[in-house]
């Protein structure tokens, strides 16, 4: 007799993981590839961030902190909040997770009940609606647009009937879009007069072009804010995080951290210090995303790739090319054969309209954003003259 799996399960997959496993056979074969799928920095984390750690592994126990994070990265975080944003968080109010998704799963599990709506802007990142279903959740889906430059505004939420939260990230993921500061605090707003629980997935702030994102925490106390040391930190395999939280949530976020994960890696908390010593470092990738993203948004229409959304942050450009084939994955399929181009299909982010675009991620060297394209040049060179045959 076969025994119960939990419903739970019956989760999309993330598609991007396959995208990457095929480029990797790819490469074990020998071929080269190129590689504009990975959503991560190619750098290692800051040098600084490594010397801490070697002394941490060298001179520390390294045993369980706080579930809630070693108070002194706390400390330091409610002063970067002070430098970044001229806002006063208190440490208190700051929780330290495992990475991202583990701030996801905190914030989720303590804000919302089963049964309850919660809106997610589609194209938008998979794991919010996967995880929310896990848990019961209902996941309304808002879809966005050229229109609202791929970001929710009130006037849409106001179509889809009551909601208890909305998940909204400035800069997008992966759509590149940021939440203006007028707009966020229409939004913030609007949430505060409904009761709307908002949380504001903020892991790509530091990388943007122009201007610098806004934060949740600088309108509302009561917005949950999720950030990350994986992006601009370039620190995605040291599983990092936090959470800004209301006051009310504290207590609730450390017990279930108590539960759920004990503690964030002692030693990578202790690297994360050493992260804040390395700006000039850090700046220097953004440097690098700065061009990359400059070859991608001239070199693209040159492809015939001409319909992209506004590229205000993060590392992607979030192409429409349902003009070039009926399905995103055949297209991105041939790219990696033919090409040795490896991208996302929109289906992870969109179930509905993935299908018509591809993500460009340009967190890599600038010889690959070069090369490739080089190469869709001349693919689309040769898709146009077979198409007149």
């Amino acid at each position: 007799m076969a025994l119960k799996i939990s419903s739970r399960t019956e989760i999309a997959p993330f598609y991007v993981m396959e995208v990457m496993r095929a480029a990797a056979a790819r490469e074990t074969a020998g071929s080269e590839v190129l590689h504009l799928e990975v959503g991560q920095p190619s750098t290692a984390a800051p040098e600084k961030a490594r010397e801490r750690a070697i002394d941490a592994i060298q001179n520390e126990i390294l045993g369980y902190t706080s579930a809630l994070g070693m108070d002194s990265l706390r400390e330091r975080l409610s002063l970067h909040y002070q430098d970044w944003y001229g806002v006063n968080i208190g440490a208190e109010r700051i929780a330290i997770t495992m990475g991202a998704s583990g701030a996801f799963t905190l914030a989720f599990l303590a804000c919302f009940e089963a049964g309850d709506r919660v809106a997610v802007p589609s194209p938008g990142y998979p794991c919010y609606r996967n995880t929310l279903r896990a848990f019961g959740v209902e996941v309304v889906d808002v879809p966005v647009g050229y229109d609202t430059r791929f970001q929710p505004s009130p006037q849409i939420l106001e179509t889809i009937g009551p909601i208890d939260g909305i998940v909204v990230a400035s800069p997008s993921n992966p759509t590149g879009t940021m939440l203006l500061p007028g707009e966020l605090k229409e939004l913030t707003y609007w949430c505060k007069e409904q009761g709307v629980r908002l949380i504001s997935d903020e892991i790509y702030h530091g990388i943007t072009y122009g201007t610098s994102a806004p934060t949740a925490a600088a309108e509302w106390n009561e917005a949950v804010v999720v950030n990350s040391f994986s992006k601009y930190f370039s620190m995605t395999g040291w599983r990092l995080g936090w959470l800004v939280l209301p006051s009310n949530l504290v207590s609730p976020v450390e017990r279930l951290a108590q539960n759920a994960f004990i503690a964030a890696a002692s030693v990578s908390q202790h690297a994360a210090l050493g992260a804040f010593e390395s700006q000039s470092e850090l700046e220097a990738n953004i440097e690098r995303y700065t061009v990359n993203r400059a070859i991608l948004l001239e070199g693209l229409p040159t492809a015939g790739i001409s319909q992209l959304a506004p590229a205000d942050g993060a590392f992607y450009i979030w192409a429409q090319v349902d003009h070039l084939c009926d399905d995103s994955q055949d297209l991105a399929q041939e790219w990696l054969e033919d090409l040795g181009i490896a991208v996302t299909p929109g289906i992870d982010f969109d179930p509905d309209q993935g299908h018509r675009f591809i993500r460009f991620s340009f967190s890599g060297s600038t010889h690959e954003i070069k090369e490739t394209v080089r190469k869709l040049t001349a693919w689309a060179a040769d898709h146009s003259a077979r198409r007149r045959r």
